[in-house]
Formats: structure tokens, sequence, C-alpha cells
């Protein structure tokens, strides 16, 4: 029994405290009152749970404001240089580390190239490694001020006593990629699929702020999607949900490297774009066979694809097909979830959305039930091609957030 109530009045004080933080990292600065009020917590609650996290150093005073006829409320902020937390994107084109503070200001990064044909583990698990000495190494953090690492990885994330890593089109088959990167730190590790990591970002800091419902889809090489239900990410029943570049959208089409036909990443995904564009042997920048860019990286030669297309009659007519594609695999979407926002992110997303997405619109307005879309925006997301990285980092922020994580003691 005595056990029972200790593991009850800890639980209360933590759920207190995660309260507290969450509400005063989004809502900062606040007085102890706007925590009251956001939170349901009772001032007394509030005041100890801020006392706490003042002397801890989390939390610092940081000015203050006019009350009604009282005296004036001491604001109060999270204090970035508490604790760092790192972010790893692995992309099928490169690795890409990002140390950032709890303002999840970029300190430090590192890349490193990734052959698209071959995505070993052993290579990516060492260039994660590698990455992650030289972030701390240049911004010269120690790291017992880390407070985790947050890893993207492409495929479906297990998350058991072990994250183990499903990548079915790299051949990845119960990837212990937690424990084969834990051999290189002691930091906490935790995992997540790269879609949902951006799709995270963009609804903490960018173009899904506010929303409820959404759709934050990601073009790469590969294409994925992150689906946001009630202002959470919804993950399915083994956390596949959102593997939405693997849905069919052309009967008996085009091979697709999961090994189905016709998926939406055999016709919008940078690999395919550019296999394709090599297939009617109208390049002019020079693929290989498999259709992958037989110089430079992959993408410089979509950019170079999208910039040729005002006078290349072959890649207009290409980059118009992908806009008819994609356009129905949104709506697809809205046509299934609903969402309130559709937002097109990933770097080749990026790059084709700032081209083709009145064409992408048109698109989806004409495969969409109209109701549906007419309540749905279709939109770029707004931090860019390095989204997935800094979303890889909100992992362990969410962690110390819910009032689970410390700062280590050296």
């Amino acid at each position: 029994m005595h056990d029972r109530r200790h593991r009850t009045v800890r639980d209360l004080r933590r759920g207190n405290r995660a309260a507290v933080l969450w509400s005063l990292y989004f809502d900062r600065p606040c007085s102890r009152q706007d925590l009251s009020a956001a939170t349901g917590l009772s001032p007394a609650s509030v005041t100890n749970v801020v006392r706490e996290l003042l002397a801890e150093g989390i939390v610092a005073e940081a000015g203050s404001q006019d009350s009604d006829g009282g005296r004036p409320r001491v604001l109060l902020d999270v204090r970035p240089e508490y604790g760092f937390v790192v972010g790893a994107d692995v992309g099928e084109t490169r690795v890409r580390v990002g140390l950032y503070d709890l303002a999840l200001t970029e300190h430090a990064k590192a890349e490193y190239p990734l052959d698209p044909a071959e995505q070993r583990v052993d290579v990516v698990v060492r260039a994660i490694a590698d990455g992650l000495r030289a972030v701390l190494a240049d911004a010269g953090v120690s790291p017992t001020q880390v407070l985790g690492v947050g890893v993207g990885v492409p495929g479906i994330v297990e998350q058991g006593r072990e994250a183990l890593v499903h990548g079915q089109t790299y051949g990845w088959d119960a990837v212990p990629m937690e424990r084969l990167l834990r051999a290189h730190t002691d930091l906490p590790l935790r995992f997540e699929n790269c879609a949902k990591t951006m799709g995270q970002a963009e609804l903490w800091f960018g173009a899904g702020r506010g929303a409820r419902n959404a759709a934050v889809v990601l073009i790469g090489s590969g294409v994925g999607a992150a689906l946001i239900s009630g202002g959470s990410m919804y993950l399915g029943t083994t956390s596949s949900a959102g593997e939405w570049g693997h849905t069919t959208i052309v009967a008996g089409g085009r091979r697709c490297r999961c090994g189905s036909d016709g998926c939406l990443e055999a016709y919008v995904g940078a690999e395919a774009i550019l296999d394709r564009f090599g297939a009617a042997e109208a390049s002019g920048f020079g693929t290989s066979g498999s259709g992958t860019p037989a110089t430079g990286t992959e993408e410089a030669a979509l950019a170079t694809l999208v910039a040729t297309a005002g006078s290349s009659p072959a890649a207009t007519a290409l980059l118009t097909q992908t806009a008819y594609y994609l356009g129905i695999g949104i709506a697809n979407l809205i046509n299934l979830f609903n969402p309130e926002r559709v937002i097109l992110g990933g770097w080749a997303g990026l790059l084709l959305g700032d081209r083709l997405l009145v064409a992408i619109r048109e698109s989806a307005g004409r495969h969409s039930l109209r109701r549906p879309f007419a309540a749905a925006s279709i939109e770029l997301g707004e931090l860019g091609p390095e989204a997935v990285t800094l979303g890889a980092a909100t992992l362990p922020l969410a962690h110390f957030l819910d009032g689970a994580a410390r700062r280590q003691t050296s």
C-alpha cells in the first residue's frame, strides 16, 4: 500500500510539472497566474512547480507586467541554455545532425552523404555517431548538458524495449537501430519515422501551428505523411500510419521500390521523377540507367529538371504529370481524413511546390469531394528542408516537457 501511494504522489507531481512546462514553453513568457488559468492547476500547485523549476535553473524570471489594480505580475520563461537536444535526420542521400538549445536555436550541424543505392545500416549508424561527436565538439557542449538525441528514420519504427526499424524499401527488417547506436553513446535515444518528425516540427513551429487536424506530407527521394488528429500525431496500430507514399494511385502502374505496383511514390518521389525523365530519354543532364543522377546529387538533378521546365517540353510535360498525380494523392488524404490543412514539405516537396502549387491544388480539387476540399488549405511547409532534423530534436524535447528528463550531472 505504501508503494502504491508513493507512485500516485510521484505521478501527480510529474503531471503537474509537465502541465506547467508545456504551457510555459509554448506561451512564454507568462506569469504564474497565466499558468494557473492555462493548466487548471491551483495557484498553490503552480507556485510549487515553479519554485522547483527555478531552483533547478530550468526557468528564470523575465520581467513583469501590469495587473488589474494589483502588484505587477512576474513573468517566467524557459532558459534556453539549461540544456541541449540533438536531432538526426537519416535521409536517403545524407545524414544530417543538428545541435539545438531549448529554444531550438541551432548551435552546430554536420552532414554526411549517403549512396542512395546502398543504405547499409552500419554506415548510417556510424554517420549518426560521427555527427553527434562533431556537433558537440563544434559547439563546445559537454554530453552532460544534452537531454537526449532524437533520430528521424525512413520506415516504420517499432517502439518497445528497444526501437526497431522496418524499412521495406531499403531491405531493413527489424533493424535494432537503438542497440547499434547505443554502442556509440550513453545519451538518451528516441526514434521516429522522418515524416512524423517533420510533421511534429511543422505542428509546433511551422505551417501547422494551431491546427487540430492536418496532414503534413514529406516528399524527398521517397514519400510519406504525418497525420495530425485532435492536435496529436495519429500513429495507428503498429505506428505505421502515414505510409501515404505506398497507397496505390495507378492500378498495375510503375513498379515501386517497395515491390508493389502503382504506388504514389513511384510517380512523385524524387528518385521516381528522375527515373521517369531518364526513361523518356530527354534528361539533358545525364542519368544512369536506373534514373539516379550520374553526376552531382539527386537534389541538384531535380533542381536542374525544374529549372529547365520552361524551355524543355519534355520536362514541362513530366512536371505537369507529377503535379497531377500529387494532386490525386492529396485528394485521397482530403477525402479520407478531412484535414483543415495539407502541408507540403520535404526538400523535393518544397522544390516542386514552389513551382507547381497552383497545379497541385487544381488537381486535388478535381479529385476531391467539394465540401472537404473547400474546408482544407494546401500550403507549403515553413521550416525548409531541415524540418526533419528539427523535428527529430523535438523528440527528446517532448520527453523533457513531459517532466521525464533531467540534465545529467557530471
